[in-house]
């Protein structure tokens, strides 16, 4: 129909790269339970192994698209003494995973080694419902699932089988199928499973920026000129 389509691309890959981040230190820190437990009297005297989670120093991190925003989690998390990155998507990428010594490995390998698995892949028919009961099967039993992409790419019946069995230990979300989650959602009983509104790209900084961007493009359709980002169908 000839309609002109403008968009903003790159401008939210920091602020997703550090909300990952700061979901899955969240989650495999148990950081919303530590703070219930201050609010409500749990925390007592000094014990051995109370509020104990999982570290990143010496572990293998799963990264499932190693594409801008990936790349970004991982450039993050290798100061943290990350011991191996792995990666899997549609294709190997030698180049960006150089930066960070990936390793392209099948989704089963990816699935099976990591103690971190974070979901930065783009919604395609091939994603959809990727992460799912054999998925989380195959997955550590001490491991730690975060996405931040899009809900579709995961069963969150399967994910929430898998953390009430402890199939895995702990997952962070920052997207879900719906949005907004319905405040009944069996995910929100669980004290193992952190989720977000869907705030990845919500920093001041980014949503300017966006905004911007938006207003451009507009401008540059309506005078009939090369918009700064517009998708070429």
């Amino acid at each position: 129909r000839g309609i002109r389509v403008g968009y903003t691309p790159d401008v939210l890959t920091d602020a997703t790269a550090e909300l990952s981040v700061a979901l899955l230190l969240s989650a495999c820190r148990r950081l919303p339970e530590a703070m219930e437990q201050v609010k409500n009297g749990g925390w007592t005297t000094w014990k051995p192994l109370w509020m104990c989670g999982y570290g990143l120093s010496d572990s293998t991190v799963g990264i499932i698209g190693l594409g801008r925003i990936g790349q970004a989690i991982a450039r993050r998390l290798k100061p943290f003494g990350v011991k191996k990155f792995l990666y899997t998507g549609s294709r190997p990428r030698p180049e960006s995973a150089a930066e960070f010594g990936a390793e392209f490995v099948s989704l089963t390998r990816l699935a099976e080694e990591s103690d971190f698995v974070v979901v930065s892949c783009a919604l395609t028919p091939a994603t959809q419902g990727m992460c799912n009961k054999d998925f989380f099967s195959k997955m550590k039993k001490t491991s730690v699932f975060v996405n931040t992409s899009r809900g579709a790419v995961v069963n969150q019946e399967d994910l929430y089988e898998a953390l009430v069995h402890r199939q895995i230990a702990v997952a962070g979300l920052d997207v879900t199928t719906p949005e907004p989650l319905p405040t009944d959602h069996p995910l929100l009983s669980l004290k193992n499973c952190v989720i977000l509104p869907h705030i990845g790209s919500a920093t001041y900084a980014t949503r300017s920026t966006m905004a911007v961007l938006a207003a451009n493009n507009l401008l540059a359709g309506l005078r009939g000129e090369p918009m700064p980002q517009e998708l070429l169908l």
